[in-house]
């Protein structure tokens, strides 16, 4: 089953339990993140990618300069370890793990969530791949992909138990939509995914058929 499969799935089972109200919501949320046009504003292929330097769940820090001297690097933004779509979207990436640092390349996924909380989304999903911390959003929003969460939205999370103040160690309620990119390693982006829609991510099937594309540009200029 791909991806797209089990996020649907995920997302009919949560729909068919859902009140009118929560559901009310929903819609309303992703016409309004949709009409304020973050994603054209987004990074995309052919931009050169900021460079960054954000603690990881174990105490260390991941710069990008530093991993991009290596090779590829693929970069997936998620909301938090408390989105069930984005554990999804992790255990996914973690399972074509080998073959992407089997060609060359190395993956990292970034969050606004404090690292004790990055700590805990990388043991539940047994993750083995870099996962940072990017609170306050910086990078998120060097990379046009943060917003802030509406007001009037902001008590179905509380309701739900997603308080992002908690979570995130500052009072913003700010989150990234859900982003992947492929770069090469002149910080270069040759594949993007971006999104407003949480429910949708990158197939790891296309990040693979990314990386394979860029080793063989690789090959081909030796």
């Amino acid at each position: 089953m791909s991806l797209k499969e089990d996020l649907e799935l995920l997302h009919a089972d949560f729909m068919s339990k859902a009140s009118p109200e929560v559901r009310d919501a929903m819609e309303r949320a992703d016409k309004d993140l949709a009409d304020s046009g973050i994603a054209q504003k987004a990074l995309r292929t052919g931009d050169k990618v900021p460079d960054f330097n954000l603690p990881d769940a174990r105490g260390g820090y991941v710069r990008l300069r530093d991993l991009l001297t290596k090779g590829p690097v693929v970069i997936s933004f998620y909301r938090g370890g408390w989105c069930p779509y984005c554990n999804l979207d992790l255990r996914a990436l973690q399972n074509v793990l080998p073959e992407i640092r089997m060609l060359g390349a190395e993956l990292v996924a970034i969050s606004p969530q404090l690292p004790d909380e990055s700590l805990s989304t990388a043991e539940k999903n047994e993750l083995t791949f870099p996962v940072l911390s990017d609170v306050g959003s910086v990078t998120a929003k060097d990379f046009g992909i943060a917003f802030d969460v509406a007001e009037w939205l902001r008590s179905f999370y509380v309701k739900a138990g997603h308080t992002l103040p908690k979570v995130n160690g500052d009072d913003s309620w700010v989150l990234p939509i859900p982003a992947t990119y492929v770069v090469n390693s002149n910080g270069i982006v040759t594949s993007a995914f971006v999104d407003v829609d949480y429910r949708k991510r990158m197939e790891p099937a296309e990040i693979i058929k990314a990386l394979q594309e860029l080793a063989g540009e690789l090959t081909a200029s030796l």
